[in-house]
C-alpha cells in the first residue's frame, strides 16, 4: 500500500513499475496498476463522459447513469478510467523512484480489459545526468585574466578619431546630396552610405589630416552645449567610454567563464530542452519584431530565411542556453545557493502590478530562477 500526497492507493508505486534508461536523456516506465486503481475512477468517468450527451427525452446533462452508461459503452467508459488513473498514478510514480521529468510523457496503454490490471509503458525525458568539472578552479584561472576596465590614453584617441571622421563623413554626405539636389537626377543617383559616391568621398578624405581638437571644434560636437572646452569633451568622453568598457568587460568575463565550464561538461541533451530553448528564442525575436512594428514574414522575406532556416542555425546556440541552465542548477545545489526570498517576493509583485492577467506561480518561478543564475555568476566571479 502506497500512501503519498495524504491518500492512500492500491499499488506500490516503487515495486509495480521498473525503470529503464534509454539514449538521450529518456526513461521508459514499464508496469501494471491494479483494477482498483481504475475502479475507482469510475464515477468521474461516466459523468465526465456524460457532460455532453444528448438522449431523446433527458436534459443534457442530466441523463440517469444506468442509461448513460449502455448509450456509452463499457470500453468507452474504460478508456476513460483508465486515462484518469494513469494521470493521477504518473506523479506518484515519478516521485517513489525519482525521477526529474521533463515536458510531457509518452503513455502507451499495453493491455486494457474489465475487471483486469491496467499494462502500460510510460517514456519521457529526464533532466540529464551530468559531472561537473572542477568549475571553481575554471573560475580562478579566467577570473586572474579579467581584463581592466580602465579606458587607456590610447583608447581614448583612437575614439576621438573615430568620431572625427563619421563627423567628417556625414558632413561630405551631405555636401553631395546639396550637390546632387541642385542637379535633378533620378532617384536612383541619391547618395546613401553604401554608394559609390560616398565611397569616393570618404576614400578621398582618408588621407586628409583630421581637424586639430580645439574649443570652438568640440563645441559642434554632441547636442549644442554639450561640450565647453576640449577638456570637457575629452573627460565626458571618457567616462561614457569607462562605463562601455566596464559593461563590455563584465559581460565578456561572464562569458569566458560559462563557455569554459560548458567545455569541460559531457552531457547528453534531451531534444526538448533544445526545442525549449530555440522556442523562447523565437518569442524573443517575435517580440523585438512586433515592437520595431514590422510582420515576422515580411522579416523572413526581407533575411531570405524561412524559420526552418532559423532553427538549424540557432541549435548551437540553443544548446549553449540548455547546457548552460542545467550547469547553474547544478552548481547551485552543491554550493547550497539559493535565492533571496525577500527579494523574490519583491519583485514577484513589481512584475504582477504590470502584467495583472500572469500566472503568479510561474512569474515567481521566473524571477527564482533569474536571480538564482545572478547569484551562482556572482559566486563563480568571487572565486
Amino acid at each position: 500500500m502506497s500512501k503519498s500526497h495524504s491518500h492512500a492507493h492500491a499499488v506500490d508505486f516503487k515495486t509495480a513499475f521498473t525503470i529503464e534508461k534509454l539514449d538521450g536523456s529518456q526513461v521508459k516506465i514499464t508496469g501494471e496498476l491494479p483494477y482498483v486503481e481504475l475502479a475507482s475512477e469510475r464515477n468521474a468517468a461516466v459523468v465526465a463522459l456524460g457532460k455532453n450527451v444528448e438522449l431523446d427525452g433527458f436534459r443534457k446533462g442530466h441523463v440517469p447513469t444506468p442509461v448513460l452508461e449502455k448509450h456509452l459503452g463499457e470500453m468507452t467508459i474504460l478508456a476513460e478510467m483508465a486515462e484518469r488513473a494513469i494521470a493521477h498514478a504518473y506523479p506518484h510514480i515519478v516521485e517513489e523512484h525519482q525521477i526529474e521529468a521533463i515536458g510531457q510523457p509518452q503513455i502507451e496503454v499495453t493491455k486494457i480489459a474489465p475487471n483486469n490490471p491496467l499494462g502500460l509503458t510510460i517514456t519521457v525525458s529526464v533532466v540529464p545526468e551530468f559531472t561537473l568539472p572542477d568549475y571553481e578552479q575554471i573560475a580562478k584561472d579566467i577570473n586572474k585574466e579579467r581584463p581592466s576596465d580602465e579606458v587607456t590614453d590610447a583608447e581614448l584617441i583612437a575614439k576621438i578619431e573615430e568620431i572625427q571622421k563619421q563627423k567628417r563623413a556625414y558632413e561630405r554626405m551631405q555636401e553631395l546630396a546639396q550637390q546632387q539636389s541642385e542637379e535633378p537626377k533620378d532617384d536612383t543617383d541619391l547618395p546613401t552610405p553604401e554608394s559609390e559616391a560616398a565611397k569616393a568621398t570618404e576614400k578621398e578624405a582618408e588621407g586628409a589630416p583630421l581637424p586639430e581638437l580645439t574649443d570652438e571644434y568640440v563645441e559642434t560636437l554632441g547636442q549644442p552645449g554639450q561640450f565647453k572646452t576640449v577638456d570637457d569633451f575629452k573627460t565626458k568622453l571618457r567616462e561614457h567610454l569607462e562605463i562601455q568598457k566596464k559593461q563590455d568587460n563584465a559581460a565578456q568575463h561572464r562569458a569566458n567563464i560559462t563557455d569554459a565550464i560548458i567545455e569541460k561538461t559531457d552531457m547528453i541533451l534531451p531534444q526538448i530542452l533544445i526545442d525549449s530553448e530555440i522556442n523562447q528564442m523565437f518569442a524573443q525575436m517575435e517580440e523585438d519584431i512586433k515592437r520595431a512594428e514590422l510582420k515576422m514574414d515580411d522579416y523572413l522575406a526581407h533575411i531570405k530565411k524561412t524559420r526552418e532556416d532559423l532553427k538549424k542555425e540557432w541549435v548551437p546556440a540553443a544548446e549553449k542556453r540548455a547546457k548552460l541552465q542545467l550547469i547553474l542548477n547544478e552548481i547551485a545545489k552543491q554550493a547550497e545557493i539559493v535565492p533571496d526570498a525577500d527579494e523574490v517576493k519583491k519583485q514577484t509583485t513589481e512584475l504582477m502590478e504590470r502584467f495583472k492577467d500572469a500566472d503568479e506561480h510561474r512569474v515567481r518561478l521566473y524571477v527564482a530562477s533569474v536571480l538564482l543564475n545572478e547569484a551562482v555568476m556572482k559566486s563563480l566571479e568571487e572565486k
